[in-house]
C-alpha cells in the first residue's frame, strides 16, 4: 500500500474558538437525537459535513457548507504536507487510556493488494457515503486501520515526534455526548527525512480495516468513476481521488481496545423459547450466574452469556469437549471464523436453534447495563452477550481471506470528524 503524507484542511480556531465544540463521531454512530445535540454545540460542529439533518438534498447542503467555510477561511489547508500523529485519550471502566494512531493517506487499492477487510458489509451504508463523497470531495473522518509494526521500527520514531510541541491539543467537556470524556492531541510530521522513513516503512505492511469497511468500499467506487470522467474528457486533473484517509494504529498499541456488540433479540416464538434451554443443553455446558444488583460480566473462558433464559440468572454457555459444533457451520469458512463467537451465535443458536433466518428483530449495543435493562423492562427477550474479539481474531480471519459476520467488532472509541479533512480533488 501507497502511504503518504498530504496537506490537511483543519478548523482556523481563530474563528471556531474551542475545538472540542467542531468535532463530531463518525456518521454511523450517532442517534438522531445526538445528531441535534451536536448541531446545537456549535454553528461549525462537523456535524453539518459528516452527517447533515435529512432534510431536502443534504449531500449538496454539506458541500456548500464545506465551500463555503473554506471561502471564509473557517477551514484552511495545511501549508506543508504532512502525516499527522494523533494521540486520542479516553476512559474506559475508570481507567485513563491512550491510543496512539498516524494519520495519513493511503493509495486505494482492491481487497487482498496490501489492504484487508475482516467484516461483512451492507449496501446501504456504502450508497449513503458516495453520495456525500461525489458531492463534497473530500474525507471528513479518517478510516481507521491496523498495521503490525513487528520489529518496532515506527514506534520509536512516533514516541520522538510525541517530545514536540503539538499542533493542538483539545479535551471535550463532559456532557451527554459520547465524546465527552476524550482528550485529542496533534502533532504534524513535516520534516521530509522522516516523512520519507514512515512512508517507506508503513507502505511494506500489509493494512486491516478496523472501522470504515463501507467507507473502503465506497472509496474505490468514487476511485473508478472519477477515473473513468478524467478518461472520457481526456484531462488530467488532481489525483486525490486515488487515496483516502486512515488513522494507522500499531495491532500491539497499549489503548488498542476492542468491544463486543451484544445481541438483544426479540420476535422469538414462545415454543421456541421454552425448548432454547433443552437444546443449548445438547451442544454446551450451561451454568446458571445469579445477578446482582443488576451486574452481569461474561466469564473470560466462556463461549457466551444469556439474559431472559432464566429469571434472575446469567445463562453461561461454555464449549464441551465431546461436542462437535463443525457439523453446524458453514462448510466455505475459514477455522478462526468457525470458532469465533458471534458466528456460532449466528450459525447454530439464531439459525438452527432458533430459526431466526432474517435479523430483523435483533439489535445491537456494546453497553453490558443497557443489554439487562431492555430484558428487565421487556423490550426484548433475550440478551446475548459476547466475549471481546482479540485484535489477533481480527488479523487471523482477514489472512485467512475471510470476514468476520457483520457487526462483530466496535474498535472504542471512534475515531473524530473534523479533527482532519482530506481533499480529494
Amino acid at each position: 500500500m501507497e502511504v503518504s503524507p498530504f496537506r490537511g484542511i483543519r478548523y482556523n480556531q481563530r474563528i471556531v474558538g474551542d475545538l472540542a465544540q467542531v468535532i463530531c463521531p463518525p456518521y454511523d454512530v450517532i442517534t438522531p437525537e445526538q445528531q441535534k445535540l451536536y448541531y446545537k454545540k456549535s454553528d461549525y460542529n462537523a456535524i453539518r459535513l459528516e452527517f447533515p439533518e435529512p432534510t431536502g438534498d443534504r449531500y449538496q447542503r454539506a458541500s456548500s457548507t464545506f465551500q463555503q467555510w473554506l471561502e471564509q477561511g473557517v477551514l484552511q489547508h495545511d501549508s506543508v504536507s504532512s502525516f499527522y500523529l494523533h494521540d486520542h485519550r479516553f476512559e474506559y471502566s475508570d481507567e485513563m487510556k491512550v491510543r496512539h494512531g498516524l494519520i495519513a493517506r493511503v493509495k486505494v487499492e482492491p481487497w487482498g493488494s496490501g489492504i484487508y477487510p475482516h467484516e461483512e458489509t451492507s449496501s446501504k451504508a456504502k450508497s449513503d457515503r458516495l453520495q456525500l463523497m461525489r458531492a463534497c470531495r473530500a474525507n471528513f473522518s479518517p478510516l481507521f486501520s491496523l498495521y503490525h509494526d513487528s520489529e518496532q521500527k515506527v514506534a520509536p520514531i512516533l514516541s520522538r515526534v510525541a517530545q514536540k510541541k503539538p499542533l493542538l491539543s483539545l479535551r471535550a467537556k463532559r456532557s451527554n455526548l459520547p465524546d465527552s470524556k476524550e482528550a485529542h492531541t496533534l502533532w504534524a510530521i513535516t520534516d521530509p527525512e522522516i516523512k520519507q522513513e514512515l512512508s517507506q516503512l508503513l507502505s511494506s505492511q500489509p493494512l486491516y480495516i478496523a472501522d470504515g469497511h463501507h467507507r473502503y468500499e465506497t472509496a474505490l467506487t468514487y476511485q473508478q468513476e472519477r477515473a473513468q470522467e478524467q478518461s472520457d474528457s481526456c484531462k488530467l486533473s488532481a489525483d486525490g481521488f486515488h487515496y483516502v484517509m486512515m488513522e494507522l494504529v500499531d495491532f500491539s498499541d497499549p489503548g488498542l481496545l476492542v468491544l463486543p456488540l451484544h445481541r438483544l433479540v426479540r420476535g422469538i416464538a414462545s415454543s421456541s423459547l421454552v425448548r432454547l434451554g433443552d437444546k443449548l443443553r445438547n451442544l454446551f455446558a450451561l451454568e446458571s450466574v445469579p445477578l446482582k444488583a443488576g451486574s452481569c460480566q461474561l466469564p473470560v473462558d466462556s463461549c457466551l452469556g444469556i439474559l431472559g433464559l432464566q429469571p434472575g440468572s446469567l445463562v453461561v454457555l461454555r464449549r464441551r469437549q465431546d461436542i462437535s459444533l463443525e457439523a453446524m457451520m458453514p462448510g466455505n469458512r475459514s477455522q478462526a471464523y468457525r470458532e469465533f463467537g458471534v458466528s456460532i451465535l449466528n450459525h447454530i443458536i439464531l439459525d438452527k436453534l432458533l430459526g431466526l433466518t432474517s435479523k430483523e428483530g435483533v439489535a445491537y449495543t456494546v453497553d453490558l447495563q443497557e443489554a439487562y435493562q431492555q430484558i428487565k423492562e421487556g423490550e426484548y427477550q433475550l440478551a446475548f452477550l459476547l466475549n471481546p474479539p482479540q485484535p489477533e481474531m481480527v488479523k487471523a480471519i482477514a489472512d485467512a481471506g475471510d470476514r468476520m459476520p457483520s457487526k462483530s467488532t466496535y474498535f472504542y472509541p471512534k475515531l473524530p470528524a473534523g479533527l482532519i479533512i482530506n481533499p480529494l480533488d
